[in-house]
């Protein structure tokens, strides 16, 4: 008779602060939205005394590394890359076991966080500055970049490596000493950036990380008198009480929120392609992105064949455990997100007439486990209505009729969020007509709507963003401020 094989402990999982691992009697777990069966991970619960600890280790912190060359800066981030391009299937693995993403997302999602921390490791030798002709005689004028202090950074749990490394990066690399507080969903591929920079190298208390309650270590991030600036992506009600917290202490702030993004469809788009691109946006990531399309507003020659197409390709998409070969579309990270979609496509059934295909909580073939809900399509949606207004977050999709370009420009501008934006068109006359007047920070032509380069800015306009755009260069302009000289010789 063979001996049961003993289960695997789950890991437990450390905050960060001032270079040391320390636990908590505390705790909480994540686990598997594919499988709640499984825990992935456990973690040390944070407080706001532990905050506190790592503002004040930060603080000590920052002179030396505000004065470590900006090269000598961008070799610890380069490492950093490497180190974690070594673990690359067990963090996206990771990743879809935690999130609920797909594997082959999941390792998309990884490679950007990698050569974002290349990208920035990068910037450390040529960090620019100022430099102009004095308008008088024997004078030298420049300016020079210097670090805010110590910036918190707040992020999601949906780009749980990704939203991490574009802060982490571009705030290190201009001098800065960070807390990052991660989502508490799905904490852990930022603790495994942490990691990858305590292996590099980062000096102790330029990296700190503190998981846990958002309501307590958000408020005591907020709070904590060494911190001088905080960059978030998240919703739009925590972005706003951080916009008034925040301003009361006059601190840098960084806010990323919701969208409710529209994908114009023409008549002359091809309308394969069309398809294509408004599936993939609206329902990769099970929806579950800020720049994902949840409305498609489609010009009226063309409505009755896009809804047929477009129906047709969503029913073929394969809905399953993202570890799973084929399978194109995950779980909802969670019951409560998974409930919140759910409630919405209850409001779309009154509000719109029962959907095309989807709109269900799928349980059969071993789903039951999981958070599953089918790729939801709604047609002959009008503008007014809640599910075209309000961001679900899931894989939602309302078509709208509009009866030509202009029609359909108003009704994609008509809404108080502004950050992603496409158009499906062949007509070069009206797709620069779209680029000059499309009220979003991100614009895509015959491409989905999701799916953004880590050299360009990233942000929206309107109630979606506020503060300076994060990634490529602009993100600099966030974390650092100018030191300006004038010199009489």
């Amino acid at each position: 008779m063979s001996t049961p094989q003993a289960q695997p402990a789950t890991p437990h999982f450390a905050n960060y602060i001032n270079g040391e691992w320390v636990t908590s009697s505390k705790t909480f777990e994540s686990r598997n939205p594919a499988n709640t069966n499984e825990v992935v991970a456990v973690y040390s619960k944070g407080s706001a005394a532990d905050v506190e600890k790592a503002a004040a280790a930060a603080a000590a912190a920052l002179p030396g590394w505000a004065s470590t060359p900006g090269p000598g800066r961008g070799a610890i981030l380069f490492k950093t890359a490497d180190i974690l391009e070594k673990k690359f299937d067990q963090i996206a693995a990771e990743m879809t076991r935690e999130e609920g993403k797909t594997l082959p997302e999941a390792k998309g999602e990884l490679q950007r966080a990698i050569n974002i921390f290349r990208y920035f490791g990068g910037e450390g030798s040529r960090m620019d500055g100022v430099m102009v002709p004095s308008e008088r005689a024997r004078v030298h004028v420049f300016a020079v970049r210097k670090p805010i202090g110590v910036v918190g950074l707040i992020t999601p749990w949906n780009f749980p490596v990704a939203i991490p490394a574009w802060k982490m990066a571009p705030a290190l690399i201009a001098g800065n000493t960070i807390i990052v507080k991660p989502a508490s969903v799905a904490p852990l591929c930022a603790w495994r950036i942490v990691e990858a920079l305590h292996e590099a190298g980062a000096p102790k208390g330029v990296v700190n990380f503190v998981a846990g309650s958002g309501g307590e270590i958000g408020a005591a991030l907020v709070n904590a008198k060494p911190v001088k600036a905080i960059s978030f992506t998240g919703s739009n009600d925590v972005g706003h009480w951080i916009h008034q917290e925040a301003s009361k202490r006059r601190l840098r702030i960084q806010l990323e929120m919701g969208g409710k993004n529209p994908t114009i469809v023409l008549g002359d788009a091809d309308l394969k392609m069309a398809v294509e691109n408004v599936v993939n946006a609206a329902f990769f990531s099970t929806g579950q992105k800020c720049t994902a399309t949840s409305r498609a507003i489609v010009e009226d020659s063309i409505y009755d064949k896009f809804v047929e197409a477009t129906v047709e390709r969503t029913k073929k998409l394969k809905v399953g455990d993202g570890m799973q070969p084929g399978v194109e579309i995950g779980p909802c990270v969670d019951e409560g997100q998974m409930n919140t979609v759910l409630k919405y496509i209850e409001i779309g059934r009154k509000e719109s007439g029962e959907p095309k295909c989807g709109g269900r909580r799928l349980t059969e073939n071993g789903l039951d486990k999981g958070y599953f809900v089918e790729p939801t399509v709604f047609a002959d949606v009008k503008p007014e209505h809640t599910i075209a207004r309000e961001e679900i977050f899931g894989p939602v999709l309302a078509i709208i009729r509009a009866k030509d370009f202009e029609d359909a420009m108003k009704i994609a501008n008509d809404t108080p969020y502004g950050l992603s934006s496409s158009i499906q068109t062949s007509n070069l006359s009206k797709m620069f007509d779209y680029v000059y007047r499309a009220e979003a920070g991100l614009l895509t032509i015959n491409l989905p709507s999701a799916g953004v380069e880590y050299q360009l800015p990233f942000g929206g306009t309107k109630d979606s963003s506020f503060g300076p755009k994060e990634q490529g260069p602009a993100a600099l302009d966030f974390y650092s401020d100018y030191k300006t000289v004038y010199i009489k010789y």
